[in-house]
């Protein structure tokens, strides 16, 4: 394709939305020219299926629930009275409690004031809040935001480590729809003895965001925490950013939230726009179906041109890998969707990725996602008529033609600027092209089995260490191997996860095991005592 070519195509395909100051090109996704027009019908089903979604329609078929995500930034639109005053107050609260944060009504116990958040959580209750905390951080932002989202021990070390001399400062901001997820469970834990350690009582500084009559809920009301925040049956993990989940911690930090809700809540009215070629988000799910569906790539590169997009491609994977992951269709059939979600940032990326990008296996398209505006004040000049945000500009579209030119597809994504709406908008973007996209493969977006699968796993290993601790306590100092251990439980079948169970319990200090070291591994006997 020559380039005059390329660029009619250019013009017949770019999807422009002033309105949210927002331009999607799929030009250079090489669909045929009958494509689009052939994928019209099973869009306006999908459509028609979001609207439904939104009036209430019970999405998530294993919970016998709701999923209702789109209200949290157009309340009006919830079906019933009580969710809308639910939403409303909600936000009121969110507010009001950062207000009185900042102003110092609401203090710590020995200081003068709250200056570090602290959130705790895993997964979908703390990725949409982090990256938006990172993309609309400032130098003069009231707050310091800072996360725990794993139960790694040294993980936690670090974060509390670089807390250390602010701890009596810091809010810590427990999240936890049910209440008694294991990783955020830990994470609390560990929080709290911290807080003990420095001589402080924890519930002086903790607020809790969890479903009401949660084990969450019930400790926190129980330890007179200083507030708690709703979460509901209706609202997702993966979709909860805008809901308190990503809202309070966005809130303390500083950052606008009703403009955050308005870039959503204008991104939804742009988005549930009929046919494909003024909405953005019908368009994008289709390029994905194209992409996945006819070529065969279900890998897709998200490559961010701004350093405050960083966290995007992780929030992505989870919306987008965890929504649309899935082994059998909404008629039980046998099906393996999914994408792959990979990436960081440009031109970062360039220097890792892009030699395969451009010469290794073509089984992924890439979407670019771009900034037009560099920075509020003048840039100085790198070269001759060059800025260091032109040359990013520049590494941007160099990038895409020379995956182009080597039959690489890619999608470009661009935004006017970054603040606030902009951040929203991305968001309601994502959420609706991923409802989208699963109507037209025909699976739920909207449930999670195989996470569930893997929560029950390990909760079935810990039931077996607990086992094994239990039988090698009660033979004090008598040294077995992992085969006798696994035929005393009677275990037989369990033989490895009880070599790796012991394997770490021996080398940490936390349960006494000590290894009597073999030559292989699996030979070494175990002995507490």
């Amino acid at each position: 394709m020559n380039a005059q070519e390329m660029w009619q195509r250019y013009k017949k395909y770019l999807c422009t939305s002033p309105e949210i100051g927002l331009r999607l090109d799929v030009s250079r996704m090489l669909f045929s020219d009958t494509f689009l027009s052939n994928m019209e019908p099973a869009m306006l089903r999908a459509l028609a299926a979001m609207a439904d979604l939104e009036r209430g329609a019970k999405a998530n078929i294993d919970e016998d629930r709701m999923v209702g995500h789109y209200w949290l930034r157009a309340p009006a639109l919830a079906p019933t009275d009580a969710i809308r005053r639910d939403i409303d107050s909600a936000v009121a609260v969110v507010k009001r409690f950062a207000t009185d944060v900042h102003s110092q009504k609401t203090v710590p116990e020995r200081s003068d004031a709250f200056y570090v958040v602290l959130v705790v959580g895993i997964g979908g209750s703390v990725l949409g809040g982090q990256f938006v905390c990172d993309a609309l951080s400032r130098r003069d932002d009231t707050m310091m935001v800072r996360f725990i989202d794993n139960t790694d021990p040294d993980g936690i070390d670090r974060v509390l480590d670089e807390l250390d001399e602010s701890l009596d400062q810091t809010l810590t901001v427990v999240i936890s729809k049910s209440g008694d997820t294991q990783e955020t469970r830990n994470g609390m834990l560990e929080v709290a003895a911290a807080y003990r350690r420095a001589g402080l009582h924890f519930h002086r500084h903790a607020v809790a965001i969890t479903k009401e009559k949660s084990a969450l809920h019930e400790r926190a009301i129980g330890e007179q925490w200083l507030a708690t925040f709703p979460m509901w049956d209706w609202v997702g993990g993966r979709t909860s950013g805008l809901s308190a989940v990503g809202l309070l911690p966005a809130a303390l930090q500083g950052v606008d939230i009703d403009a955050l809700l308005n870039g959503a809540r204008d991104c939804d009215v742009v988005t549930r726009k009929a046919g494909l070629a003024h909405n953005p988000a019908a368009l994008l799910a289709t390029m994905w179906h194209y992409a996945a569906g006819e070529r065969n790539r279900r890998n897709m590169v998200v490559l961010p041109y701004r350093d405050r997009l960083l966290f995007f491609s992780r929030y992505l994977q989870q919306l987008v890998m965890e929504s649309v992951g899935k082994k059998t269709n909404r008629r039980g059939d046998t099906a393996h969707t999914g994408i792959t979600v990979y990436g960081n940032k440009g031109s970062t990326d360039q220097h890792s990725l892009v030699q395969q990008l451009r010469e290794g296996p073509n089984d992924f398209f890439t979407t670019f996602i771009g900034v037009l505006g560099d920075r509020a004040e003048k840039s100085i000049p790198v070269e001759e008529d060059v800025t260091a945000g032109d040359c990013l500009h520049a590494f941007l579209y160099g990038t895409r033609d020379a995956l182009f030119a080597e039959g690489r597809e890619s999608i470009t994504l661009t935004v006017e600027k970054l603040n606030e709406q902009a951040i929203g908008g991305l968001i309601a973007l994502f959420e609706r092209t991923v409802g989208l996209y699963a109507e037209l493969v025909d699976v739920n977006a909207y449930h999670q089995p195989g996470v569930e699968a893997g929560k029950h796993a390990a909760a079935a290993t810990l039931d077996l260490q607990r086992r094994v601790l239990s039988h090698l306590r009660a033979h004090r100092n008598e040294p077995q191997t992992v085969e006798e251990i696994a035929l005393a439980l009677g275990r037989n079948d369990s033989k490895e996860a009880v070599l790796h169970i012991l394997d770490h319990a021996a080398a940490n200090p936390d349960h006494g095991v000590r290894r009597i070291i073999q030559a292989d591994a699996h030979d070494s006997g175990f002995v507490v005592g």
